[in-house]
């Protein structure tokens, strides 16, 4: 058995387990309709600084049970285990932790935007002023 590990070490085993992508590739793909978007952050974040549009929101609380395509509280969107989904949080640390765990219930190709929404943001990529 292994000793504790820290959030970094931790941060940087789980991003070993698959590729995340930039915004401006999230974009495209969001686009494409080959991926889908999730929102993981909280209302207040999503208040404070406007939501993605189109991206679909799930506060990271519930993002299992929603994702979960076997699950009786999915969402319409969660139609089989190879959806594509990009994980979004406020900064990038948050969505890591929670891809790993859809990866866990077999959605193998579910990653997470590197520098999260703020790095959206900054790309000048979209942004509605609040929930739509």
């Amino acid at each position: 058995m292994s000793g504790p590990t820290g959030i970094d070490a931790l941060l940087e085993r789980v991003r070993a387990g698959y590729r995340r992508i930039a915004p401006d590739e999230a974009y495209d793909a969001a686009e494409a309709g080959t991926a889908l978007l999730v929102d993981i952050r909280y209302a207040a974040l999503r208040e404070r600084d406007g939501v993605i549009p189109g991206a679909l929101v799930i506060e990271r609380n519930e993002l299992e049970w929603r994702l979960d395509p076997l699950g009786s509280h999915r969402v319409p969107e969660a139609t089989d285990h190879d959806v594509r989904v990009v994980v979004v949080c406020d900064e990038g640390y948050a969505s890591s932790l929670a891809a790993e765990s859809l990866h866990r219930l077999g959605l193998h190709r579910a990653t997470d935007l590197i520098g999260g929404f703020q790095a959206w943001r900054t790309a000048g990529l979209p942004v509605a002023a609040r929930d739509q």
